[in-house]
């Protein structure tokens, strides 16, 4: 299948290129740090942001958000269904 944008370099405003399920842990980072974050179920997601700083963030059903995280912290997570967009 044709890339017609294959020789172009991401940038963080261009569009995701994979999606991965999102499993809270107090301990370990996610497997690559996000662009965005989508909750299908709304709620706070606690988040270990790249720059290392933890914030609590607040979604709605469905909402994405663009937002580099490294980390989701079980503890005071009450969203789900949670995909991080890279």
């Amino acid at each position: 299948m044709a890339d017609d944008f294959e020789t172009l370099s991401p940038g963080l405003t261009s569009p995701g290129s994979d999606v991965f399920p999102i499993t809270p842990d107090d301990d370990n980072d996610l497997t690559k740090v996000t662009r965005a974050i989508r909750a299908g179920t709304g709620g706070d997601i606690v988040a270990v942001m790249l720059s290392g700083n933890t914030r609590t963030l607040k979604f709605a059903d469905g909402e994405t958000r663009a937002v580099r995280v490294r980390r989701v912290l079980v503890s005071g997570t009450t969203a789900g269904d949670m995909e991080g967009i890279v």
